[in-house]
């Protein structure tokens, strides 16, 4: 039996922070999958947007099926029809993961927990698919470093596959790549976002750019690296990485990066209209996470 291992450390800035590098390394160790049954999926956050959506992806995805739909709203409704479904799933809202979760202990399937929840419920319920025999992926925003740490160690422990997705949108993360290769030859970068509301900014994703781009041995906008002037943007870490956000309503979600250099610019752009962008990531991510044995941070791993 062939194995892989991988390691990414985990830092994650937030505005005006930075949480201690290498605070945490994150390890996966990857076997052999498990044979070609039927994945049982369970999605926790089931009535938001992004739970109904992944209902109707993973319904119509190849080799894998909707076995549990967790929310503490729409309680006893089908999951099928609160997704606009044209036919019924015969599947419940519940809010007892614990019952779900042994009814596929029980037929010895191989399963994947999707948790879409809060912060604060996350450690407990990848503690609970785990003590099923579940795998987990993890797509919460705003989750703390200190949770991903004790996340990994536990996972590690308890020998269950579990991914931290800051995104599942695999045209964000091939932007961010994308970004890392160019960091390297230009020496003045700056972020600009436009969302169509005021909330969470700078994004996930500008932060996460930032959080990519330095530490590379570079030091970005060395001209006015240290003014003030709030006309310039906030500067995200401690290289010089700058985020401009626009809010405008009827805009779409869109980030770009843009560097410079002697004559010319390079931008790199990407736009997203719904919560669609998510799914391939999200189908992609239950599938290879069955083979998995421990934590790992990023879908980038599974490109």
């Amino acid at each position: 039996m062939k194995m892989v291992s991988l390691c990414h450390p985990v830092g994650i800035r937030t505005c005006g922070k930075f949480a201690t590098r290498n605070a945490a390394k994150v390890l996966c160790s990857m076997e052999t999958p498990p044979s070609q049954s039927t994945i049982k999926v369970v999605i926790i956050g089931a009535t938001k947007e992004i739970g109904r959506t992944a209902i109707v992806a993973v319904s119509k995805a190849r080799g894998m099926e909707l076995a549990g739909a967790i929310d503490s709203q729409g309680i006893g409704e089908d999951a099928g029809q609160i997704s606009g479904m044209e036919e019924p799933l015969e599947i419940p809202v519940l809010n007892d993961l614990t019952m779900v979760l042994g009814s596929i202990a029980q037929s010895r399937a191989t399963g994947v927990v999707v948790d879409f929840s809060e912060p604060s419920t996350v450690y407990d319920n990848v503690k609970q698919a785990a003590a099923f025999g579940l795998s987990s992926i993890v797509y919460v925003p705003k989750i703390e470093l200190d949770t991903v740490t004790e996340l990994s160690a536990f996972c590690e422990k308890a020998s269950m596959g579990c991914l931290v997705a800051p995104t599942l949108s695999i045209g964000s993360v091939l932007l961010q790549q994308a970004a890392i290769q160019a960091s390297f030859h230009y020496s003045n970068a700056e972020i600009v976002e436009s969302r169509p509301n005021p909330s969470d900014l700078p994004s996930q994703d500008a932060i996460q750019i930032a959080n990519n781009i330095s530490d590379l041995g570079q030091i970005y906008n060395r001209e006015d690296m240290d003014t003030s002037n709030p006309a310039r943007g906030q500067v995200l870490g401690e290289d010089g990485v700058r985020v401009h956000s626009m809010v405008l309503p009827g805009l779409v979600s869109s980030t770009s990066i843009n560097f410079s250099g002697p004559g010319e610019i390079y931008t790199l752009r990407h736009d997203v209209t719904n919560v669609q962008c998510l799914m391939p990531g999200l189908i992609l991510a239950i599938r290879k996470v069955v083979r998995l044995k421990n934590l790992i941070y990023g879908l980038e791993k599974f490109l």
